[in-house]
């Protein structure tokens, strides 16, 4: 039976994936609130499964990581926002790791969830590096044929100035 995604739960999900480091992540505390546990319970599990979660699946945030997130985006509680614990980060496969070790319904059902909501991240990415591309090529493209017109419009007017000049006549002046 496949479990479906309502588009409210979609679009909460995808508001707390961020992109750090270059790679599309969820913190631990929006991860512990969706799982419906507490922070620490969470990053306790993950420390008795620490071998699990490699660098690429999860990282600790850096003390500059957590300022500029803090700064820039403002959905976070106050208490989070002030909070001396920074949070860990965890990708696409550490938050696939997390249905092993936190295997309550609700962290299955929500797990789905976050799965689909990476993958429609993903091909949105996708697609909208596709259209970047054509775009490129068609501007590549448009940049030859004026380049073109440019080449032949110069040419034409190289040949219009040689006309215009002052030819000497050919045969008996009369003067």
């Amino acid at each position: 039976m496949e479990l479906a995604t309502t588009k409210p739960e979609l679009a909460l999900i995808k508001s707390k994936i961020y992109e750090i480091r270059g790679v599309k992540v969820m913190l631990d505390f929006d991860l512990a609130e969706i799982y419906g546990v507490e922070t620490r319970r969470l990053n306790e599990q993950v420390k008795r499964n620490i071998e699990r979660f490699p660098n690429d699946f999860m990282f600790q945030l850096s003390q500059y990581e957590w300022f500029e997130l803090v700064a820039f985006c403002d959905r976070f509680k106050e208490s989070i926002k002030h909070s001396t614990i920074i949070p860990r980060a965890f990708t696409q496969e550490g938050v696939a790791m997390l249905s092993g070790i936190l295997r309550s319904k609700r962290a299955i059902e929500m797990n789905i969830s976050i799965m689909r909501a990476f993958v429609f991240l993903r091909q949105y990415a996708l697609g909208y590096a596709e259209l970047n591309r054509k775009i490129e090529d068609f501007m590549s493209d448009t940049n030859s044929q004026f380049e073109d017109i440019y080449h032949i419009l110069d040419e034409l007017s190289v040949h219009k100035k040689e006309l215009e000049k002052p030819q000497n006549r050919i045969g008996f002046v009369v003067s």
